[in-house]
């Protein structure tokens, strides 16, 4: 066994290191469904930027997806496909000309939709970019005023009280509804035929009251006139200092499309620099492969090499090896050193973290700073860039803890539970930045404990070792915010209190390995659906996955003295699990809107496994 996973391990670094590119970074693709090719399809045609081998390129990415029963699907257990998807993909394919309407595949593809309910029954986004492009008429989709741009930060709520990656998409789509902008060109296809009269809104009372609410404080300030065009401006301006060198806003293609389309509202020319600037940096965010293109949401350089670096030292390269030194290097170019928004919540911190794209520079997140942290931690011996990095990195950290003991993703005690009730779709998922078992449990305890020298015996730890045991499930598991899912929450948390000092016997640790060991596969290994993203409730996925089976693995590692028989079937899955063709590689384990938007990563098969088989390695000889 021992020779085995030393030839594992050689195998992944000797592929990584072929891999890496000459700035140091690793470029891996990040992988979505169809809903960002589709997006840009309809933004390069609505600007007349017909660049043909670009568009085919994607659209051929978006036929290749289509299930046999004409639906587009997010991920492989998906039963039926999704409504907002199959809509997108077909509009999408229609309008880079890729296909026609009468072909097999668009006859059955325009069935399921009608059977489905319509064009009105998509998603608030779906029906944004179809309003946009004449096919359904400008209803409220979001029934908030632009004046609620302007509501001052002693009312119930106010604009940034949004979390940051809300911010960029609601300021955009506050100045379209405004607006009510339609764009059509010469190909623009027409599928109002899909309209079917919508039933009554659910969100009707709650847009009433809100809409009501914004609105009496409204009535207070002079000349409407005036105010309407502050808030115009104001949500204009806060899109443009929020660019990024590449012309994207906040480095995501979703915000940066959605920004495009509001300046045209504004009267901005499709040629205006900023726009122009900005769809090259989309086209720029393209990966290919295989002859197709897809458009990633972000890139995510920063977070794969930084989770990359580490995983090769774990697995006994040098920190002052060639490959890592210059992973090292790329690394310390991206951290940040500008005050972004999380200042308005966190004002007495200074600028230290990590972003997860090559081009963010205001944005840094929790996740990526820690991976950027344990990457450079071993190197602060090799030179003082690293150890100021390191500082400034840590104390940029250990500020962001929640009130509540837990640590969010992007923005200090951003979670006013107001937000949750808006009449905007997913505005309970996305709207707010509250604790989380991954960010609070591995991202945090694990590396403060394993990496800063803090244990329970700190304040801070002891906060944050309560909020995960006030937040572990009936069955033992917790729920993590940004992986998939159940899996993911219970390594973090279980991984990072062993990290801080909790004894392996803690009833919850065993509690929490014995819900594991309950859900392992015939095969050895763990998987679970995507679907628990959805049921908020573990669901199996009937197979295993190399990124799960290594979160499974190293838990299991992390909490056990000697090698049990599990973990044993777990390594052996991970030394034998390398086909290509196999679903179960491509399988998305990254969260992001529950239901509608899921991440394959593609360096995950050789993250995870990387970093369970060098802990396994060096724990048990």
């Amino acid at each position: 066994m021992k020779e085995r996973v030393e030839s594992e391990i050689n195998r992944i670094v000797h592929l990584l290191q072929g891999n890496q590119s000459p700035d140091g970074a690793w470029r891996f693709c990040l992988e979505s469904g169809p809903l960002t090719d589709a997006y840009m399809i309809i933004l390069l045609r609505s600007l007349h930027i017909d660049d043909e081998e670009f568009i085919s390129g994607l659209a051929q990415r978006i036929a290749a997806l289509q299930m046999e029963n004409g639906m587009w699907k997010l991920f492989h257990d998906e039963e039926e496909g999704i409504l907002s998807a199959t809509v997108e993909a077909y509009y999408a394919l229609l309008y880079a000309g890729h296909s026609k309407r009468d072909e097999e595949h668009m006859q059955a593809a325009r069935q399921q939709i009608l059977a489905k309910g319509g064009l009105s029954q998509t998603s608030m986004l779906t029906k944004l970019l179809l309003s946009l492009t004449g096919q359904i008429p400008w209803d409220a989709h979001v029934p908030i005023p632009i004046e609620a741009m302007l509501l001052p930060r002693w009312s119930p709520l106010h604009f940034f009280d949004f979390v940051g990656y809300a911010r960029v998409h609601i300021a955009p789509i506050l100045i379209l509804t405004d607006r009510k902008l339609v764009i059509q060109t010469g190909r623009t296809p027409d599928i109002s035929e899909l309209r079917i009269p919508r039933t009554a809104d659910h969100h009707s009372f709650a847009a009433r009251y809100f809409q009501k609410r914004i609105e009496d404080v409204i009535r207070f300030l002079p000349y409407t006139a005036q105010i309407h065009q502050e808030a115009l401006n104001q949500a204009k301006h806060f899109m443009l200092k929020r660019l990024e060198a590449d012309g994207t806003l906040y480095s995501y293609l979703t915000s940066t499309v959605l920004m495009i389309f509001a300046l045209l509202a504004l009267g901005y020319p499709k040629s205006h620099p900023i726009i122009t600037r900005a769809v090259a940096g989309l086209k720029a965010m393209a990966c290919h492969r295989n002859g197709q293109i897809h458009m990633q949401d972000a890139t995510s350089t920063v977070w794969d090499t930084a989770l990359l670096t580490h995983a090769l030292q774990v697995s006994g390269v040098s920190a002052s090896h060639p490959m890592v030194q210059k992973a090292g290097r790329y690394l310390l170019s991206r951290q940040h050193d500008k005050y972004g928004d999380w200042v308005l919540h966190n004002p007495a911190a200074i600028p230290g973290g990590w972003g997860f794209s090559d081009s963010n520079t205001i944005n840094p997140d929790i996740d990526d700073t820690t991976a950027a942290l344990r990457a450079i931690s071993p190197m602060q011996k090799t030179g003082m860039a690293y150890q100021r990095a390191w500082q400034r990195g840590l104390n940029w950290l250990l500020s962001m803890q929640n009130d509540d003991g837990g640590w969010p993703a992007f923005e200090k005690n951003t979670n006013k539970q107001i937000l949750s009730w808006l009449p905007i779709e997913g505005a309970d998922a996305v709207s707010t930045d509250p604790s989380t078992t991954d960010l609070t449990g591995r991202t945090l305890l694990e590396f403060l404990g394993n990496h800063a020298g803090l244990n329970v015996r700190n304040r801070n730890m002891q906060k944050a070792v309560s909020w995960l045991l006030r937040n572990q499930e009936e069955n033992g598991s917790w729920y993590g915010r940004w992986g998939i899912c159940y899996i993911y929450g219970t390594w973090s948390a279980v991984t990072g209190m062993i990290a801080v000092g909790i004894p392996k016997e803690h009833p919850a640790i065993q509690k929490a390995v014995q819900w594991l060991l309950r859900i392992q596969n015939h095969d050895g290994g763990w998987g679970e659906s995507c679907n628990s993203d959805i049921v908020k409730s573990y669901v199996p996925l009937r197979a295993s996955t190399p990124s799960q089976t290594a979160w499974a693995v190293d838990t299991l590692i992390a909490a056990s003295s000697t090698p049990t028989s599990p973990m044993m079937r777990g390594i052996q899955f991970l030394l034998g699990n390398d086909a290509e063709s196999d679903w179960t590689l491509s399988y998305p384990t990254g969260a992001a809107l529950p239901g509608d938007f899921y991440f394959h990563y593609h360096s995950y098969r050789y993250i995870w496994p990387l970093i369970a088989l060098g802990h396994f390695q060096k724990k048990y000889g």
